[in-house]
């Protein structure tokens, strides 16, 4: 990895320690800073400076509802001071989620994510690993949700986060090296 690689931040939600677990895999590839979004939807203060000093900003969140949760919801809403100072613009972004369910609505989720940075003027990242989705798959094969956005993980809604497929979160960590990566590269260009 580059020096890069440093100046990814992965901003997240988690209900029950799901979405941690993937946020912490999507870190481990991105060798990126976490930051969590608390139970009342807000992050320290001082965290809304390492936004603005970021090459690449992960959203994550799980899918509630058909989409992300209220709490994400509210950080998005309060980034509105950053959009009106174009102060995310052109950043790399990705993001990531889960559901209990197989389908569980994520691609609104992960449509969402790709909204919110397309009005921050940002460039999205893909995920770039083909789906697992022949007979011989199995639960812990990548991308086994058979994305194309970007991660989504399912897990049942009684299992603990310990549980997570493993495919899943090596999905997530190879996802938070791609956009690391990607970021890496065009920073560089930016300083050729």
């Amino acid at each position: 990895m580059t020096q890069y690689s440093r100046r990814t931040v992965i901003v997240y939600h988690s209900g029950y320690g799901h979405t941690q677990r993937m946020a912490e895999a999507v870190a481990a590839g991105a060798r990126g800073t976490l930051i969590p979004i608390n139970g009342e939807g807000n992050i320290p203060e001082d965290a809304w400076n390492t936004l603005a000093a970021a090459d690449a900003i992960i959203f994550g969140s799980p899918t509630y509802m058909g989409g992300p949760s209220w709490q994400f919801k509210k950080f998005a809403d309060a980034s509105s001071k950053p959009w009106s100072a174009d102060a995310w613009k052109d950043k790399v972004f990705g993001g990531f989620t889960n559901s209990a369910s197989m389908n569980g609505d994520k691609l609104n989720t992960l449509q969402y994510f790709v909204l919110l940075a397309g009005q921050h003027g940002g460039l999205w990242v893909s995920l770039a690993v083909k789906p697992a989705n022949v007979k011989a798959s199995e639960r812990d094969d990548p991308n086994r949700m058979g994305s194309y956005i970007a991660p989504m993980a399912q897990c049942d809604a009684d299992a603990a986060p310990e549980e997570m497929s493993v495919g899943d979160l090596e999905t997530a960590r190879h996802y938070g090296a791609r956009v690391a990566e990607f970021a890496a590269r065009l920073a560089g260009a930016n300083h050729a």
